[in-house]
């Protein structure tokens, strides 16, 4: 083809793509897509449609009105359809479960939802099937005998649940078999007294209607017995289940199975291994004889909890488990697996067993669930209450007739791949929907519709229009290989220029993101970038909550394409109006309109909801507000009648009758106390909009009583008459005492006070505050005052003999009281600012005052902490100020704080403070005491109850509030107590806002306020925000927000961006401004998280904002004449958002006058000054010059350092540095511009790949050519590569992906090389990660498997999730099965435990991992369960990983299962089953730690900051007797650096390599487990100490040791040893910050004798980085960082928890804690350990055993008696003998697992040191973990600091084992002849 013709046919493809683009803006789902063929666009989803016509210049797949527009003539397309093929009415008159329709048949396509109508009924009494299934073990005489008398009620109790029942009885014990049972014939025949023989399992009574059989077959049961403590109920729960005919479960009746037992249970596996030969696994069949025996016990296991879920769900039976107190624990666990079940505790003989089966059944009905069940991959689908709200719980009114909705939706998606490539099986199927309670069910036949264009099946083969070199298909030309273009008319080969591929306005083909092909641009990363020029980065479209296009379209061509339902720029507004339905079903309340998913109301003065309906809390009140003016106005009664009137802010309006009205808000009824009638007023929504107050309708008619007889009247006036005489009398005889007036009978007759409500139930997570405001009320004519005193106790619920109530508290602790008064003065909103003058007065005068009266307690401290407030509901006195301090006293002091509290406020003073009588609270941490006031005519008061909230708190705690007595009043105390019951629920996420206030520049024109999420469980998860006015007003300050934050997983802040307007002309006038503020509050906390610290924030609106600082870093800078350019730092503090500009200039300086702006970007904290010294014509000589800054930009200010010395020094110290300067300034001057060549200017580095880095620069004259040297980052430069390129550009090949580089450019000539340029940074991109490392295995049983594996060594960016796949084959290795795919979205969890496998199966195991690029290879390994190793007997232990059931549906993978309990591995294998180990797992020769530790990190490392250069120090040491050498692996930003440290003869050899570093390889290990203890990482300090400072003179170097030392689970001590300076150091600097970012926090010591800070309020459980450095008159020096954790729980990976494989129950102690040896002598020591975490018991004593090591000797045993001993000396041992000691707890139920600890008394030479007398104590901890490492810690020369802190140097080496094991070598010197270390000093060795 011709050169024209080529060109001809570029330019029409160029033409079509620039049509194309024209078209970009119109995107959509169906264009968004990119469909390359006809199939693949008709099945993107609904509304797509393909056009075959054969001339069409649009896009072929597109919307079908769009194509439509676009003539196009004939389209392809499919439809989907919903047809009802069953629907029979519901009967209301049949006394059974209904649902209507019955059967429906639905195709959809893929991403389609719909819709259907459902209809359910349940009877009022509907038939009931009830089957109880008893523990008949010896412990459970008791309940039965309790059972036989309780016959009659229990006939009672059905028959009050339903009209047509039927009852049966199972009994059950355990396998008949070793070591459950009893094996001897005598025990057999009766294994307790007037016993029956041990069963496994026996149908008693089938359910039955005869009550008179149950009842007297009943009776002739006996009990029978077994051995060990869990019994078999899981075997008769599954036989129960699946033997329906047997058991006589009815179809269309609800099927509760109560389950009553005081034991553990046995679950799958615990039959597999110790049983005589049972190695079968429960094949779920029916195993009853006639008489109903299960006849499998001994042949088969017992069943997973998996299985027992699936098959209970399958025939519709809920559980309800009546467990006593001994294994209630363990089952609390198991039914939260159940969809729907219930428990209960069981008293010890059963009593209440009736009552928990009506609880039960109550509670199933109030909650029942409707659930989609056997429903197909493709499908989701959702219930829907018929308004359209989803919840997890529906009201099904018994007896009526239920409306839901069922939303079906088609996936776009099943895995990775789209649901057209998906098996047909998870397409298509048929769910049911029904509720969990019913045996009826809706069917729906659905399938996701994938079908096939036509027109595909009849190509035109080489087609004319594709010039023959492709064929038509559809209308399109697919091209042969080769072959490009439209029409397939260009060549792969054939040259072409770049210009076409050039986008307009652009200079770079491709936009630098692709290759330019015959005029086409083909992008590198087409999954990332497209757009004919390459110019749309996906991931660069708008965003909504953080998700990119909302996660409800796709970025297309720049834009969100929307998916259907949705739109907007982000996709974040949904096209239906359902977010905007209110409680009536209307949209907004008719009170505005909905866009975008949100109620915009109309503006009014009135507080509305988000649905522009009546606030709620402004609801609550609003009748009892409006009262007092309603009465005065309509009748001049009440309490405001008279003056008082005039101050009501609204006018009524009188009625006839009150009409129903939708404006009507709340209706109001109250009694008028003057005339006893009843009058009623509603309140409205205002007739204008603008108007501030609501409506109130009252009407004109009162309802009083009847009139009486008319003849009463005169007696009722003379009786009247005779008592008011009476009355005189009294008053005469008790002298106006209203003391004695309080002693008649007559007088205080009526008046009662009380609570209002019996009980509150309060969930921690929904907690706004510490405190409930519980109301009290008064009844009675309220003619006086009553003064109520009241108190609050706390753990009412806890009983005498509670641990916690076992523990007393220390009467001299000196504890915090907070304290509440009400001061004689009216509140005002200055008072609010803690910063305000008059705020600042009053706090003083309160906290003089008080404190005054106070301190006349003993031990009692300065009242502190005040804030001032006022209370609601709290009568005439709500307008008074409250005052909250805190009293710091002993806890013994409390009762007389109270006493002298209530004696000052009853007598209205605290020295000169005036307070009102009648109102005081004071409190502990757990109790509390105060008193109301009820003033005269008042009738209800608020208690402010304090909650006593802490971290400690039980599950569910129960507050007793108590009214004591009224001391001052008439009143009779009531209702004299409320229970306030707290719900502590356990939180996957905690919200908060990072601090209390903050404050924000109007001239910013936004606030970005921060939301902080603190992860405890990854995952989604939302919380609501919104703002509310104080002193700023909404659309006058600031505009509004509200709205839902999304966070994904990992996602752990987020910031919500606040609107900032400017100010009016009127506000700009006003001189004495006030300050705005406003506030936003986090609430509605979803996905299981709660609100944490700050649930609200309070937002400062400054006019002006906040300058920035400038100031040099440094006061002097040094550089020498060889250097070739001078680089002088300029820092910019405080404000840093906007942008500023400050200006530079030279001083004194000999050979240039300088002056530049410096121009500093948002955000950037630090700027360089470069001067270039040889692009001036002198010879460059030493000399001293000043640099200044001067003229800074409105929003900056000059600091202090406002000037920096610059001293230029001789760089070769020989003399001849100046000829030489000199003679270079003549050559560059003659031969100018051919002499040495300055270094190249513009260098821009971008990665065009993952291993491709494309650079460009601007030429230099006279350049021969260029070089280009680059290296890894933390690699040292003279090891970097080189690059000889001959134009002004290069690309750099075959790099690491993810990997930062460094590269610096020169030019060269016939004079040879240039000046090199600066250093230029640049990331390559994220490749695929590469294979996982290798698999490992942990056979539990023959059924159950765990595998494991490593991170890839290659991770070439952020591994997101992982995918498992196991398959059985056969022996040649084909599949023998389906496959099972099961992805973890967690990368921590590198674990997965596998139940339900066939056992005796060989399986193939394919793990692959994902970045943001995609998947990885698989790693492939195969076990065959038939040869594996098994574990013994245990009992339910869940571990923490994710659990998955091979037999089960997809709907049990969602649930199934976490917790926080220890994994079990097997004992007789010492080492897990492992593939073949590859060396790309080994590290110099050991095996890397990452792969050892598959889900959790193993080592102590950390990042810093660390050189990329290298360098070799030695370090002369004292002699030290010890030959030893250990390597440091160190993982940081700077590179991963190998320290290795030889120690012979008395001295050190240290070497250093610098490894290759990758990007953010963040690494950080969890700590020991220790309460409080501290997880240090501080790469500085012991050996590297004495490094050369390179450092100015007279600057501090580093601080030469950084200590930490834990002072509770919040605070923490940090301990430094002052540096060395030549100069004096004034004083010290120490930041700290969360190592997963957050605020800077600084702390200034000022006293240069000072070494230590106490920090406070520390997050427990989260790692702080910490850095102190040392300032003197030169300036500050280098920092010492360090990384801690404090942690405040034990964590599962603890060596305090017990050991993988140990043999031990839930009843028997956990393992002792870590044992500690202390050397006594050459040949004793002493052996001490720390309790069981768990006891789970009185422990009655330990046994220590003591063997050496490598065999020989005899086995000693020691018995240690008691609870509290926990040390033991050993004598007799021998020196340089390893020992291996275990230590085992012992309770009533038997001995707990074991721990370890390997111990070698070694003798030592005393050397140079024999003034010291010395001992070596080496110690190793043995854990038997499911991966094998020795991580080896030398700790030597420790010495004691001021503090009494035990301090040393450490370093650590990796090994390869047979167990995991940790040895510490420690020398522990005394001073003389002392050869002991106290305990104290001991313990901090290890703490340490």
């Amino acid at each position: 083809m011709g050169g024209w013709a080529l060109h001809l046919a570029v330019g029409i493809y160029v033409l079509m793509l620039a049509v194309t683009a024209g078209h970009a803006n119109e995107v959509n789902h169906c264009t968004a897509a990119r469909a390359k063929t006809c199939s693949e666009c008709i099945q993107i989803g609904t509304g797509c449609a393909y056009c075959p016509d054969e001339i069409f210049e649009y896009e072929r797949c597109d919307l079908k009105e769009n194509l439509e527009a676009r003539k196009c003539s004939r389209m392809v397309t499919i439809e989907s359809t919903s047809q009802i093929e069953e629907n029979v009415q519901i009967d209301e008159s049949r006394k059974y479960s209904q649902v209507a329709p019955q059967l429906m048949r639905m195709t959809l396509l893929p991403g389609e939802e719909k819709e259907v109508e459902m209809e359910v009924f349940e009877p009022t009494h509907g038939p009931l099937d009830l089957y109880i299934l008893m523990d008949f073990s010896n412990s459970m005489s008791d309940d039965l005998d309790n059972l036989k008398r309780m016959g009659e009620q229990l006939t009672k109790i059905v028959d009050d649940l339903s009209d047509d029942y039927t009852i049966g009885f199972g009994k059950f014990v355990d396998k008949v078999t070793e070591p459950q049972t009893d094996m001897r014939p005598a025990k057999l025949a009766e294994p307790w007294s007037n016993s029956d023989p041990p069963f496994s399992f026996r149908n008693v009574i089938p359910l039955t209607k005869n009550i008179t059989f149950f009842r007297e077959k009943l009776q002739g049961e006996r009990i029978s017995g077994n051995l060990d403590a869990p019994e078999g109920g899981f075997d008769a729960i599954l036989q129960t289940a699946v033997c329906q005919q047997q058991i006589g479960w009815r179809e269309h009746s609800t099927h509760l199975l109560v389950f009553s037992t005081e034991s553990a249970f046995h679950y799958e596996a615990d039959g597999a291994n110790v049983l005589a030969g049972i190695l079968d696994r429960n094949d779920e069949e029916c195993h009853l004889t006639q008489d109903g025996k299960y006849t499998h016990d001994v042949r088969q296991d017992y069943p997973s909890i998996p299985t027992l879920v699936r098959l209970l769900v399958k025939h519709n039976i809920i559980p309800i488990f009546a467990i006593t107190n001994h294994s209630y624990s363990h089952y609390e666990k198991l039914h939260e697996y159940f969809p729907i079940a219930e428990l209960g505790k069981l008293q010890e003989d059963s009593s209440n067993i009736l009552s928990i089966l009506k609880n039960a059944f109550e509670n199933i009905r109030s909650k029942i669930s409707i659930r989609a069940e056997d429903r197909p991959k493709a499908v989701e689908a959702k219930i829907l209450s018929q308004s359209g709200t989803f919840s997890e719980y529906y009201k099904i009114t018994p007896g009526q007739i239920g409306k839901f909705k069922v939303r079906l939706k088609a996936l776009n998606k099943v895995g990775e791949d789209h649901v057209c490539k998906a098996n047909q099986v998870d397409r298509m199927g048929t769910l049911r929907v029904k509720p969990t309670t019913f045996s009826s069910a809706l069917r729906i036949n659905a399938e996701v519709l994938c079908l096939a264009c036509d027109c595909e099946k009849t190509p035109e083969k080489k087609a004319v229009r594709c010039n023959g070199n492709g064929d038509l298909v559809c209308g399109k030309c697919q091209c042969s290989q080769g072959w490009l273009g439209p029409f397939c008319n260009c060549s792969m080969g054939a040259s072409t220029g770049s210009d076409m591929c050039i986008e307009p306005g652009k200079t770079e083909p491709c936009s630098g993101r692709g290759d330019c092909m015959c005029g086409t641009c083909v992008c590198y990363n087409p999954n990332q970038f497209e757009g004919p020029f390459c110019q749309f980065d996906k991931s660069q479209c708008q965003r909504f909550g953080g998700f990119l296009c909302n996660e409800r379209g796709s970025c297309s061509m720049g834009r969100c394409a929307c998916t259907p339902g949705w739109s907007g720029d982000a996709c974040e507004c949904p096209i239906s109006n359902d977010s905007c339905l209110d409680s009536r079903g209307g949209i907004c309340n008719d009170r505005g309109v909905c866009k975008c998913g949100r109620c915009e109301c109309e503006h009014s003065g009135l507080p509305l909801s988000p649905t522009c309906e009546a606030n709620f809390q402004q609801q609550l009140g609003m009748c009892e507000a409006k009262r007092s003016c309603v009465q005065c106005q309509a009748w001049n009664t009440g309490e405001r009648k008279g003056r008082k009137c005039e101050e009501c802010q609204f006018k009524i309006i009188l009625v006839e009758e009150l009409k129903e009205d939708k404006n009507v808000i709340e209706r109001c009824s109250f009694r008028d106390e003057d005339d006893d009638c009843t009058y009623h007023y509603t309140v409205n929504y205002p007739s204008n909009i603008t108007d501030k107050e609501h409506r109130v309708l009252v009407k004109k008619k009162k309802d009083c009583p009847p009139a009486g007889f008319l003849w009463l009247i005169p007696l009722i006036m003379f009786l009247m008459l005779l008592l008011g005489l009476l009355l005189l009398c009294c008053w005469k005889y008790c002298s106006c005492c209203q003391a004695c007036l309080a002693l008649l009978p007559c007088c205080g007759r009526g008046r009662m006070v009380g609570f209002k409500e019996d009980h509150y139930m309060l969930r921690q997570s929904l907690l706004t505050s510490d405190h409930l405001d519980t109301p009290m009320v008064r009844t009675g004519p309220p003619k006086s005052t009553d003064i109520v005193r009241w108190k609050v106790t706390d753990n009412v619920h806890r009983g005498p003999n509670h641990p916690q109530n076992q523990i007393k508290p220390n009467p001299n602790e000196t504890i915090q009281y907070p304290v509440s008064l009400r001061l004689n003065r009216q509140y005002s909103e200055t008072l609010s600012h803690l910063e305000a003058r008059d705020t600042d007065v009053l706090k003083r005068e309160v906290e003089d005052n008080l404190s005054d009266v106070f301190l006349q307690i003993p031990g009692a401290q300065r009242v502190q902490k005040t804030r001032f407030r006022t209370q609601r509901n709290s009568g005439k006195r709500q307008n008074n100020t409250i005052v909250d301090t805190v009293l710091t006293a002993p806890r013994a002091s409390y009762p007389d704080i109270v006493k002298l509290t209530d004696k000052q406020v009853q007598a209205g003073n605290f020295r000169d403070l005036k307070v009102v009588p009648g109102y005081y609270t004071v409190a502990t941490d757990r109790e509390a005491a105060g008193a109301v006031e009820f003033q005269e005519g008042v009738e209800s008061v608020d208690v402010r109850v304090p909650l006593f909230v802490k971290d400690e708190d039980d599950e569910k705690k129960e507050l007793l509030v108590q009214a004591v007595d009224v001391p001052v009043g008439m009143a009779k105390i009531g209702k004299d107590h409320v229970n306030i019951t707290v719900i502590k629920e356990h939180a996957r996420s905690i919200f908060t806002f990072l601090q209390p206030s903050y404050t924000y520049s109007r001239q910013d024109g936004v606030a970005n306020i921060p939301i902080s999420r603190e992860i405890i469980e990854d995952g989604r998860t939302q919380v609501t925000y919104c703002t509310r006015d104080l002193t700023a007003k909404d659309k006058k300050d600031y505009i509004s927000v509200d709205g839902d934050m999304s966070y994904g997983p990992g996602e752990t802040q987020k910031t919500v961006p606040v609107k900032l307007l400017e100010l009016g002309e009127g506000d700009g006038l006003l001189e004495d401004k006030q300050v705005k503020q406003f506030v936003m509050d986090l609430s509605n906390p979803r996905q299981g998280a709660k609100l944490g610290r700050y649930p609200r924030t309070t937002i400062t609106i400054a006019d002006k904002p906040e300058p920035s600082v400038m100031n040099f870093k440094k006061s002097t800078q040094t550089y020498n004449t060889a250097d070739q350019l001078y680089s002088i730092p300029v820092v910019r503090s405080r404000n840093q958002e906007g942008p500023t500009t400050v200006y530079w200039r030279t001083k004194k300086a000999s050979r240039f006058d300088l002056s530049s702006p410096l121009k500093f970007s948002p955000g950037e904290m630090e700027k360089n000054i470069v001067i270039d010294p040889r692009a001036y014509p002198s010879p460059i000589v030493p000399e001293t010059f000043q640099l200044e800054l001067f003229d800074p930009s409105n929003s900056a200010v000059i600091g202090e350092r406002k000037t920096t010395l610059v001293n230029v020094i001789d760089g070769r110290g020989d003399g001849k540095m100046q000829d030489l300067q000199k003679m270079e300034y003549v050559n560059q001057s003659a031969t100018s511009p051919g002499g040495r060549l300055y270094s190249p200017t513009n260098i821009k580095a971008v990665a065009t790949g993952p291993k491709n880095i494309r650079l460009n620069w601007n030429p230099c004259t006279n350049a021969n050519g260029y070089k280009v040297k680059y290296w890894i980052y933390g690699d040292p430069e003279a090891d970097a590569q080189v690059l000889d390129v001959k134009t002004p550009q290069a690309e750099l090949t075959n790099l690491y992906p993810y990997c930062d580089y460094e590269m610096r450019v020169c030019g060269y000539n016939a004079l040879g090389e240039g000046n090199y340029s600066d250093m230029i940074p640049c990331q390559t991109l994220e490749d695929g990660p590469g294979e996982p490392g290798r698999l490992a295995f942990n056979v539990i049983s023959p059924t159950v498997t765990q595998v494991s594996w490593a991170e890839p060594a290659e991770t070439n960016g952020v591994i997101t999730s992982y995918e498992v796949i196991y398959i059985p084959i056969d022996e040649d290795k084909k599949p023998s099965g389906p496959s099972k795919k099961v992805m973890i979205d967690n990368p921590k969890k590198r674990m997965l435990l596998i139940e339900n496998l066939q056992p005796s199966q060989t399986y193939c195991y394919k793990v692959r991992a994902r970045n943001k690029v995609g998947w990885g290879p698989y790693r492939e390994a195969t076990i065959n369960l038939a040869s594996q190793p098994t574990r013994p007997m245990s009992i339910p232990i869940i571990p923490d990983i994710p659990i998955v059931d091979a037999e089960a549906g997809d709907d049990y993978d969602s649930y199934l299962m976490y917790s926080n309990e220890v994994l079990r591995s097997p004992t007789s294998s010492l080492r897990p089953s492992v593939t073949d180990l590859s060396e790309e797992q080994f590290v110099n020769g050991k095996w890397d730690q990452n792969f050892l530790f598959p889900g959790g990190s193993s080592s102590l490392s950390r990042n810093v900051s660390s050189s990329s250069s290298t360098y070799s120090h030695s370090t002369p040491r004292p002699a030290v007797t010890n030959h030893s050498s250990s390597t440091t692996y160190i993982s940081g930003k700077g590179g991963s650096t190998t320290h290795r440290y030889d120690l012979r003869d008395g001295g050190l050899l240290k070497e250093e390599v610098t490894l290759r570093k990758r990007s953010e390889n963040r690494h950080y290990t969890d700590g020991d487990g220790v309460r409080d203890s501290i997880v240090m990482g501080n790469l500085s300090g012991g050996f590297l100490d004495n490094l050369d400072s390179r450092f100015n003179p007279g600057v501090p170097e580093t601080p030469s040791r950084l200590v930490f030392s834990a002072l509770g689970p919040t605070a923490l001590k940090v301990s430094w040893q002052e540096p060395h300076c030549e100069s004096s150091v004034l004083g010290y600097c120490v930041l700290y910050q969360q190592i997963n970012g957050g605020d800077v926090k600084r702390i200034e010591v000022n006293n240069p004798a000072q070494n230590s800070v106490v920090v406070q309020d520390l997050l427990p459980n989260h790692s702080y980085i910490f850095k102190v450095k040392a300032q003197s008159r030169e300036g500050w020096g280098p920092d010492r960082e360090g990384v801690i954790t404090i942690e405040s729980a034990v964590d599962p990976k603890s060596p305090l928890s017990p050991m993988p494989g140990s043999p031990f129950t839930l009843s028997t102690p956990s393992a002792p804690g870590p044992l500690i040896f202390t050397a006594l002598s050459p040949d004793t020591l002493q052996l001490s350990w720390e309790k069981p975490r768990k006891p789970n018991g009185d422990i009655l004593g330990y046994v220590v055993t003591c063997e050496q090591l490598h065999g020989g000797g005899d086995l000693r045993s020691f018995q240690v008696n008691g609870n509290a001993a926990t040390s033991l000396t050993v004598s007799d041992l021998k020196e340089n003998m390893p020992y291996k000691f275990k230590v085992q707890a012992q309770t009533t139920q038997g001995f707990g697992p074991e721990r370890e600890g390997i111990i070698t008394i070694e003798s030592q030479d005393a050397g140079s040191m024999s003034q010291y007398s010395s001992q070596s104590v080496t110690k190793r901890e043995v854990f038997n973990l499911p991966t094998e490492i020795t991580s080896h810690t030398m700790f030597s020369d420790p010495f004691v600091s001021s503090d009494g802190m035990m301090m040393m140097s450490s370093r650590q080496i990796t090994e390869s084992g047979g167990t995991v094991t940790r040895q510490v070598e420690m020398v522990q010197r005394g001073v003389v002849s002392s050869s002991t270390v106290t305990k104290k000093l001991e313990r901090q060795y290890f703490e340490s």
